[in-house]
């Protein structure tokens, strides 16, 4: 029978879970940033441990700045920029680097603590070092992402981005639920039916995500942002058909790319408001799923203010802020609806 003292232990590691959760949302926030201002390629090296630190003197910047100015970026697009335009890119790719080792030290320290403390109830420790290779892997992600921007053409590879982004909802996801199983143990709205239809609405989000992602990557936002739905006055766009087959047209020709994201929002916020319904006739609605109706609408409208804005960065941050918080609580539904006899 589970003491008090496990009680504690278990709320203590799910609140750090919770607050590694809040650091890896804030890290896709700042990820965002990062690339909206275009920042992402400023740091062409890969220094795991002394990268931490930014230049801390004139001669390092006149260093950092060279090895940028060899790169495509500053050779295709940014001649005209001095050392003083370069520190301001500069900045939020190394606090996105910045934020990502203080997330490894907040995860990783406590970690070694709690299993030298044997405060980790039987079970978790594999779940736990899985996440630990997550994060190792996100960092080894990320920066095989940036080098995909510094070969030839100043930007990255969308699918590489879409990886990126994809591994932080994954690690965001497996922090959340991990945290969830130490602290919701009783499910009030357990209902196959329900947990079914939730997790069919949280693949939807995912491909929406991941098209979000194509769409980020390819700065397909720039185009065809006049009208909402139609595209160049029509519902198709009139370049759709770029290629002679329709993989090439949605995964990497522009307007297609954004026409499937359009159309693929659409499609989750029917599916959210579908669940919704779903819970209501069934009377078993509950505040998780509110809020993700409500969410699921301020999203929509959200997207749209990015592309009618032109992606400004504070909506277009808004926005990626905006799909993370969708997907949490979906996700939290789906572990609040799970039949009884699932286990954690």
């Amino acid at each position: 029978m589970p003491t008090a003292n496990t009680y504690q232990h278990n709320k203590l590691i799910a609140v750090w879970l919770y607050s590694c959760a809040f650091m890896v949302f804030a890290m896709i926030i700042i990820g965002a940033i990062t690339r909206l201002s275009e920042s992402g390629l400023s740091m062409v090296e890969w220094r795991p441990l002394m990268g931490a630190l930014p230049p801390l003197n004139d001669a390092e910047w006149e260093r950092v700045f060279t090895l940028y100015q060899e790169s495509p970026e500053y050779e295709k697009k940014n001649t005209w920029m001095e050392i003083d335009d370069f520190k301001a890119i500069f900045f939020w790719e190394w606090f996105h680097r910045l934020w990502g080792r203080a997330i490894g030290l907040v995860f990783a320290l406590p970690f070694v603590f709690f299993w030298l403390r044997r405060m980790i109830p039987l079970g978790y420790h594999l779940k736990l070092l899985g996440l630990l290779a997550l994060g190792g892997a996100q960092g080894f992600m990320g920066w095989y992402m940036v080098k995909s921007g510094l070969v030839d053409q100043p930007a990255v590879s969308h699918y590489r981005l879409a990886s990126h982004l994809g591994l932080a909802f994954i690690i965001f996801s497996c922090l959340l639920w991990v945290g969830l199983s130490l602290t919701l143990k009783t499910r009030r709205h357990a209902s196959r039916a329900l947990n079914i239809h939730s997790w069919i609405t949280l693949a939807f989000i995912a491909i929406t995500v991941l098209w979000g992602a194509f769409t980020a990557g390819l700065d397909a936002g720039l185009i065809y942002n006049e009208t909402f739905p139609k595209m160049g006055g029509g519902w198709i766009p009139p370049d759709f058909w770029k290629y002679d087959t329709l993989l090439p047209n949605i995964l990497e020709n522009h307007s297609g790319v954004q026409f499937i994201h359009r159309w693929l929002a659409i499609l989750t916020v029917g599916m959210i408001l579908s669940l919704w319904i779903h819970a209501i006739a069934k009377k078993q609605g509950f505040r998780t799923l509110h809020a993700a109706a409500i969410m699921a609408l301020l999203q929509l409208c959200l997207g749209i203010a990015t592309l009618l804005s032109g992606v400004h960065l504070h909506v277009a941050t808004a926005h990626q802020a905006g799909a993370v918080i969708l997907w949490a609580l979906v996700l939290i539904c789906i572990y609040q609806t799970r039949p009884h006899k699932q286990a954690c």
